[in-house]
């Protein structure tokens, strides 16, 4: 299937269904279906997502992913509270991308479309890339900030994670590129070799801690993981943010996405979202099924993380004061990138 049939799929879904519930404002394709030609054949790995904003200062909880003639989409909703002037979206690294290029799917007001015209003219303005790639850091900051002892093993993980993860979006809105998901450090390893920096990227790999691990031992850890996803899937009843990645509809993207990164020779750059996806499945586990059922899937789970030097709280702390101290130098080369950069505009 081609970018465009996908996205005329989703307008027609928000057309549909979307704009008719009560508070409706607009929606927009977000993410990375906005980095895509329209003739582009979208991967059998990747959803759309869209974005549906409510005049609501409380919005519904995101829908998540389901399937919509035969196309995956990924729906979350926001306050048009958000979305209030070019400048909140200029300084936002995960929002401003969607607003770069004509996204706009239904606006009936007229005004998301203004806001992605003001947007767009200036993008690519350097106090605007250095605003948000500030705005990257300022999150790994906060989610090295929220690791707490008091909470289950696997959300501390993915604390962690997501802190070290993010210092790739750091270097990526740098590049004016993709702070990509699921294939950031695939992304951050061809970024880095674009501008002369691939001797650092083993560093970042090193920070979450696979640079060593081997083909063989990934391929392990996700024929392991593809067991837990199969039985959290087949479990999860108690609703979490993120609770719709753990679905028969989300599987081609959380294990068959890993695969296909491991086949095409990135077998450690499967890594981050494999380990974000066990640990969801963890949290499926610990809320929905039977102890001894979390006592089967715990061992494999704490296998992946040994090879990647985390075995207690100890090592994530200890992980988390060396993630503050490496921020420093990935702002350093982010820097460096945007001073290279020829598409900023000064």
């Amino acid at each position: 299937m081609i970018v465009k049939h996908a996205k005329d799929v989703a307008r027609q879904w928000v057309i549909e269904e979307a704009s008719k519930v009560p508070g409706f404002y607009g929606a927009f394709y977000h993410g990375s279906m906005n980095w895509l030609p329209d003739d582009a054949i979208l991967p059998a790995t990747s959803d759309v997502d869209v974005m549906v904003v409510f005049a609501d200062p409380a919005p519904p909880d995101k829908l998540g992913k389901f399937i919509y003639q035969d196309v995956i989409l990924e729906v979350s909703y926001l306050s048009s509270d958000q979305l209030q002037s070019p400048d909140l979206i200029l300084g936002d690294y995960r929002m401003a991308g969607s607003f770069r290029i004509p996204s706009i799917i239904l606006d009936p007001s007229g005004q998301l479309t203004r806001l992605q015209a003001a947007v767009s003219k200036d993008y690519a303005k350097r106090q605007w890339v250095c605003k948000r790639c500030e705005h990257a850091r300022n999150n790994v900051l906060k989610n090295l900030q929220s690791l707490n002892e008091s909470e289950p093993f696997h959300d501390q993980v993915t604390a962690w994670l997501f802190a070290t993860g993010v210092t790739t979006h750091v270097l990526l809105v740098a590049g004016l590129k993709n702070p990509t998901v699921r294939r950031r450090y695939m992304a951050a390893q061809e970024l880095l070799a674009e501008y002369g920096h691939l001797d650092f990227y083993e560093t970042l790999l090193e920070m979450l801690g696979c640079a060593q691990m081997s083909r063989v031992r990934v391929e392990h850890h996700l024929a392991v993981l593809t067991d837990v996803f199969d039985v959290a899937k087949a479990v999860v009843k108690t609703p979490f943010f993120f609770a719709s990645d753990i679905s028969d509809i989300a599987r081609p993207i959380a294990i068959d996405g890993s695969r296909e990164l491991i086949e095409r020779g990135y077998h450690r750059e499967a890594i981050f979202w494999m380990v974000a996806t066990y640990s969801r499945c963890q949290k499926v586990l610990y809320h929905d099924a039977p102890v001894e059922m979390r006592d089967k899937f715990s061992p494999g789970y704490r296998q992946l993380l040994g090879d990647l030097g985390i075995t207690s709280f100890a090592d994530l702390r200890q992980r988390n004061e060396q993630g503050k101290g490496f921020l420093s130098r990935v702002w350093e080369v982010a820097e460096a990138i945007m001073a290279a950069n020829p598409g900023i505009e000064d």
